[in-house]
């Protein structure tokens, strides 16, 4: 019978001799818990630096360790820990408990939205990515195949990942949400030929007994708005034909509606059929807010929404709104306004403003940039400019030809708007409307219904719309909404809500670091993790931090990795 101790020889001065220490008793050789030396191994182990940990374990040399792999861990850190403190880690852990669903697949929403963020591309490609070109802590590869399955399941909890990131926005980040920028846009989709038409409830949804394709069936409640005008159940396409956004009436498309604060942050996200109507859109997204007990909201919308329904809607629960007015409408409040007298007040920067008189149930504010009206100025110049140069000669013209110019020139947006044509039939620089535009260089004018607020209030308000025609932008370049790669209308919804989770994280690393996520991207994503593998096993380590790293973490309130990532035993064949 043989008993195994660990022991270390200690040298007695006195005697001249070494003594053995007893540090640990195994016990007898024949009941030795192994498993238990693999576990104390490890630990002691991670007191190591890493080379000498496998070359002591193992008895390897230094030159046995290969360096096998180095992926980027900055970007999805950053995303990942942003993604905790707004919740939606525990909001998906908590609708998980107790489904049948892979346990992961809160870890693969979460890198399909750092992939839209980092490397946008089809979930296909995404998996790739994944898989061999980002760490992700707790998802260490995935397939396809659990990327569509986890967006079919984000759709199924959208109204409560939609309630808890607007009260963790509003409570947890501490941003204003009484103001709320409102506005649209559309995609389109090269396709041949718009979808099938299907029944449609009130909020734009597929109605499952009537819509004849149980494969777009019923979706989750993305607060979509009534499709095809007012009436619910039209049968209308999700991808159908509409007023494009991007000049591309010739595709059929969806429309995207969002929600911003103040700071920029989106805090929620619609999409509806193509051709949905304005009324319909802000009647819908107007209740779905209400639905939240809201104590006040102002919604701030730009010229497409100022018309009388979509005023009566807003205002109704004691709602209001900021809307822009269309000057060269040739409305009577527009014309009142500009022909009201009175002296501009300087707000901010380049900005002032004039209240003026019209009605007794809104308010009317003139605002001027007299460095916008220097830009309006110089840019009617160039374009009057082209347009003289492109009629000089067509009175030599035959009026076949002079027809032919005239009808290019009307494809010209910026130059049409100044040409007239005589009773003779020629063409002419139209002198008056130059005349009149000068009179609206620089001015917009914005109507309110709220008495209370200032004027200097309501102009800056508007003016913070520019932040939701940004997040336009940038979910259309930067985070690649389009091209989409899914024709299911419930993938699709999907999409889009991934892309505004994407946005959402991104604009909380602009307004906290005051960088641009383009900045910020690339100096995290030079933050690597390296593989290493040697006969013992294998080991990851990050590569070590430079200031401006520290100084974005710091500012995020992100604590900086561990140096070393993982420590593990050999991978099995």
């Amino acid at each position: 019978m043989r008993y195994l101790q660990l022991t270390h020889n200690e040298w007695d001065p006195a005697t001249k001799t070494s003594r053995p220490k007893v540090l640990h008793s195994f016990g007898r050789e024949d009941q030795l818990d192994r498993d238990a030396i693999k576990r104390l191994v490890a630990s002691l182990s991670r007191l190591l630096d890493p080379a000498t940990a496998l070359r002591t374990s193992s008895g390897a040399d230094p030159g046995d360790l290969a360096f096998t792999s180095s992926r980027p861990v900055g970007g999805t850190l950053v995303l990942d820990a942003l993604w905790r403190r707004l919740g939606i880690d525990t909001v998906m852990a908590r609708l998980l408990d107790g489904c049948k669903r892979d346990p992961r697949t809160e870890r693969v929403l979460f890198a399909l939205v750092a992939n839209r963020a980092l490397e946008p591309g089809s979930k296909l490609a995404a998996a790739g990515w994944i898989n061999r070109r980002c760490h992700i802590d707790g998802l260490p590869e995935t397939s396809d195949d659990a990327c569509y399955r986890a967006m079919d399941w984000l759709l199924e909890i959208a109204p409560d990942l939609e309630r808890e990131v607007f009260w963790q926005v509003a409570t947890l980040l501490d941003h204003e949400v009484d103001l709320l920028f409102f506005d649209t846009t559309s995609t389109y989709f090269e396709t041949e030929g718009p979808d099938d038409p299907v029944a449609r409830d009130a909020h734009g949804r597929p109605v499952p007994d009537l819509a004849g394709d149980p494969a777009s069936g019923p979706v989750g409640d993305d607060g979509t708005g009534t499709a095809g005008g007012d009436t619910a159940g039209d049968p209308v396409g999700f991808r159908t034909y509409g007023k494009s956004k991007d000049s591309r009436d010739d595709l059929p498309q969806v429309v995207i509606g969002m929600a911003v604060t103040r700071a920029g942050i989106p805090v929620r996200v619609w999409c509806w059929p193509g051709n949905t109507t304005d009324s319909a859109l802000i009647r819908q997204a107007r209740a779905d807010m209400r639905d939240w007990t809201l104590a006040r909201v102002m919604w701030v919308a730009d010229r497409g929404f100022s018309s009388a329904q979509n005023r009566r809607e807003l205002r109704r629960g004691g709602g209001h709104y900021i809307i822009g007015e269309k000057l060269r409408s040739g409305s009577a409040e527009a014309t009142a306004a500009l022909s009201r007298p009175g002296r501009y007040q300087h707000v901010r920067d380049n900005l002032q403003v004039k209240e003026v008189r019209i009605a007794d149930d809104e308010r009317f504010v003139l605002c001027f940039n007299p460095e916008q009206a220097e830009r309006d100025a110089a840019l009617r110049e160039v374009m009057t400019g082209k347009l003289a140069a492109l009629i000089a000669a067509s009175d030599r013209l035959t009026a076949e030809k002079r027809a032919e110019l005239r009808g290019r020139i009307s494809t010209m947006p910026g130059l049409n708007r100044y040409l007239r044509t005589t009773p003779g039939g020629l063409l002419r620089v139209d002198k008056k409307k130059v005349t009149s535009e000068t009179h609206l260089d620089g001015k917009y004018l914005l109507r309110c219904s709220d008495p209370t607020i200032s004027a200097e209030d309501i102009a800056l308000g508007y003016k913070q719309l520019l932040q939701v025609e940004r997040g336009w932008r940038d979910m259309k370049t930067t985070l690649e909404l389009r091209p989409v790669y899914h024709r299911l209308e419930d993938r699709i919804r999907a999409h889009v809500i991934l892309c505004w989770l994407a946005l959402l994280l991104v604009r909380i690393v602009e307004t906290t670091t005051g960088r641009t996520w383009n900045q910020v991207r690339d100096d995290l994503q030079e933050l690597h993790v390296g593989t290493f593998e040697g006969p013992a096993g294998t080991f990851r380590q990050r590569t070590e931090l430079t200031t401006t790293q520290r100084d974005i973490l710091g500012k995020l309130v992100v604590n900086a990795p561990k140096k070393i990532i993982e420590l593990g035993p050999p991978a099995t064949s």
